[in-house]
Order: C-alpha cells, then structure tokens, then sequence
C-alpha cells in the first residue's frame, strides 16, 4: 500500500512541475511540440531515475559514514552531470534528429532543478505513512524517483498537447507565446490541485 502512496503522490498530489515548480525552464522552452517533450521527458525520466540510484548508494556508503553529508550537492551534481552526458552521447547515437530538437535544452538537464530536487528529497525528505515518519530505503527512494518521473513527463507531454492546440486556435495578440503558456500552466497546475485529498 506505501508503494501506491508513494507512486500516486508523486505523480499527481505532488506533481514536481505543477506543486513543486521544480524544472520549469524545460516545461516552458521544450513544450512547443508533443514529439519534442515526450523526448525529453524520456530523458529526464532516465537520469532521475538512474541518478537517485547513484546518490542514494554515495550517500549511504560514502558519504554518511565518513561523516561528509554536507558535500551532499557537490556530489550530487557531478554524479547528474555525468549521467547527462552518457545520455546525450547515447541519443546523438541513436536519435540524431531528437537530439538536435532537444537542441540546448539537453544539457540543462544537468542544471535541471528537478533532478537534484529528486535526489536530494529521497536523502533527506521524511516521509509519513499511516501516521508514522520514516525515510525511504532503496527499493521505495526508485519507486518515488520513477513516479515522479512519470509525472514530469505526464505534465510535460500534455502540457506540449496544449500549446499546440492553442497554436491553431486564434489568442488575442497580448497572449500569444508565453503569457498563453503561462496561464495554461497556471490552469493545469489548479486541476492537478485537485488530487490533492487523495493521499
């Protein structure tokens, strides 16, 4: 049952982009086309994940014992800026036209909030369950960081499905670009308020 708790909060009550507003600068410079923010999503979803893997087990085997948490963001960066870039070697590989339309936006990941949110939250963040406060394990802290991957890649995907339905519709002149974006944000980040009394 915490498995599920954990998976439908960090998806909808606790959306990383829409509750948290961590990763905003891709949610608003790679959401023009569903084909671009699904690629992107897919790598985001891939270095959280990986990531939270990594400093997890720096953080508990390293880092805790000898005394060193406060080198915690350091560490951590570095770990988030060398997955980045396998990342970007294997999508130049594999996916040359989702790696030039992902353009700049690639390497922010590594200057993605969002991720080191993630990996620093399951690290220090205590999480409560039925009433009582614990801090995740391994097996809980991949789950959190998956579905909260889910969820960055949900609201990223359909956040992009919506601004491409607003580019063939007509926005008075004042709204068009980023003020329509961010009214729309504003708008899905108030429906997703709304799972808020599920958990």
């Amino acid at each position: 049952m915490e498995i599920l708790l954990i998976i439908v909060s960090a998806i909808f009550v606790n959306n990383i982009l829409l509750a948290q507003f961590l990763g905003i600068c891709p949610f608003l410079g790679v959401s023009n086309k569903v084909s671009t923010a699904t690629g992107m999503s897919g790598a985001v979803c891939f270095v959280i994940t990986f990531a939270t893997l990594v400093t997890y087990l720096i953080n508990q085997y390293l880092l805790v014992p000898f005394g060193l948490e406060f080198l915690q963001t350091i560490a951590f960066i570095l770990v988030i800026a060398a997955l980045v870039q396998m990342v970007e070697i294997v999508l130049k590989k594999i996916s040359p036209s989702l790696y030039s339309a992902l353009g700049i936006f690639l390497p922010l990941i590594t200057t993605n909030c969002a991720v080191l949110g993630v990996a620093i939250t399951v690290v220090t963040k205590e999480f409560t369950f039925g009433g009582t406060a614990h801090m995740l394990n391994l097996g809980e802290s991949l789950v959190y960081a998956f579905a909260t991957a889910l969820g960055y890649g949900l609201a990223m995907i359909l956040f992009a499905g919506l601004r491409e339905h607003l580019s063939l519709n007509s926005v008075p002149k004042a709204f068009k670009g980023l003020p329509i974006a961010l009214i729309t944000a504003g708008i899905m980040a108030m429906a997703f308020l709304g799972f808020s009394g599920i958990c």
